[in-house]
């Protein structure tokens, strides 16, 4: 992607003020800024023009006429929010405050490949725009999250292990040949920690969001943004080795990986040899739901393995949150507490003294809502907007 510069005291800064909420007169903008009242005039009439502002009202009146405040607007466009997992998909038309405008959930197979899935996205994606009331020329954007390792920067999926297909395919490309705005692509764990961070924990800098589900994975957030690493490959926590693995083998290649004996899909495997009727996390998670001991003992147990792998990710790191979701976390508290119990076992106790560890808030929106606000970050920085407002 093409790094881009925001113009100093632009239109781009001054939405960056107003996406609090927080109506504001031109005068306290300015006063904010230090940019001249005739600059900030201009830009925030550019801002109303784009629709991204409007008026909020009056201000209370110093001395004669009552000045206008402004706000910004988030309806001003919307996004198109994808998470795809290995065996659903969800989609989204989010507003630009990341609020859900509408919403469809369909079980889908990931292993069909990228062309299927991605002219689903789009039809079903155009169908959803339809339903809000809104047309393709409003989004500002299309966010898309895959089950497995996805370079950020180009939005590729680099030797995903369940997904036939993807490897290096050109998502964006051919996304954005069908629909208009640019289209984002991440792994689905990062997103759900996006998701779950702005809606729910917006305040806290460092925090850690592991997904069990099918496969296993974690999603980092520092200083409030995700945290990729060099090439997107930080927080593939699955392929880990753990000590109860023994040599188990891991779709990946290697044996021995938390992945390999803590996923629903193990955990799924291990009770079908016991003889249940188990063929995947839902399974399980219905299993345990109707109280089998054996399905509740798995849980645990899976829940003190990923407690291990965390315990070092806690010395490390130091998150001040740890979010448990994906399917496996239906289940109820056994998971967590297998968590939590390793957790606060093996970790230092400065690291945990103000640590929690929570379920999920958001549930399965999180996924969505996160490539929404994924879209909404990049097309509402500063430089975007300048670009926007500018006929760019």
């Amino acid at each position: 992607m093409t790094k881009e510069t925001a113009t100093p005291g632009g239109a781009g800064t001054l939405l960056q003020l107003l996406r609090d909420g927080v109506p504001r007169t031109r005068s306290e903008l300015a006063a904010v800024t230090g940019l001249a009242r005739s600059t900030v005039t201009s830009r925030v009439d550019a801002l109303l023009a784009s629709g991204l502002i409007g008026p909020s009202g009056e201000a209370a009146s110093t001395g004669g006429r009552p000045p206008t405040t402004f706000a910004f607007n988030p309806s001003a466009r919307v996004t198109l929010a994808a998470d795809l997992g290995a065996t659903h998909a969800r989609l989204a038309v989010t507003d630009l405050a990341g609020a859900v405008l509408a919403e469809h959930r369909a079980d889908l197979d990931i292993a069909l490949g990228p062309v299927p899935i991605l002219d689903w996205v789009v039809e079903q994606g155009r169908a959803l725009l339809t339903r809000t009331g809104r047309e393709v020329g409003d989004l500002l954007g299309v966010g898309i999250g895959l089950p497995g390792p996805v370079e950020h920067d180009t939005g590729r999926a680099v030797n995903p292990p369940i997904m036939p297909g993807w490897d290096g395919f050109d998502v964006p490309g051919y996304v954005g040949e069908r629909l208009p705005g640019r289209v984002l692509v991440d792994n689905d764990v990062n997103i759900m920690a996006l998701g779950e961070h702005y809606t729910q924990w917006r305040d806290a800098g460092h925090l850690l969001f592991v997904k069990a589900a099918t496969g296993i994975g974690c999603g980092i957030i520092a200083d409030g943004q995700v945290f990729r690493g060099a090439q997107g490959a930080a927080g593939d926590m699955g392929h880990i080795r753990v000590t109860a693995s023994g040599e188990t083998p891991c779709r990946c290649g290697n044996t021995g990986c938390l992945e390999a004996v803590a996923s629903g899909a193990a955990i799924a495997a291990r009770l079908a040899a016991e003889g249940f009727d188990t063929a995947n996390a839902l399974d399980v998670v219905e299993l345990a739901r109707a109280g089998s001991v054996e399905a509740l003992r798995h849980i645990r147990q899976a829940g003190r393995d990923i407690g291990e792998v965390l315990a070092a990710a806690v010395n490390l790191f130091n998150p001040s949150i740890i979010v448990v979701g994906g399917s496996l976390a239906l289940a109820g508290d056994h998971l967590l507490a297998g968590v939590r119990e390793v957790i606060y076992q093996r970790s230092l106790p400065l690291a945990t003294q103000h640590l929690r560890i929570v379920p999920s808030r958001t549930g399965e929106r999180a996924g969505a809502v996160g490539a929404g606000i994924m879209v909404i970050n990049d097309g509402l920085g500063a430089a975007r907007v300048d670009g926007l407002v500018s006929g760019g």
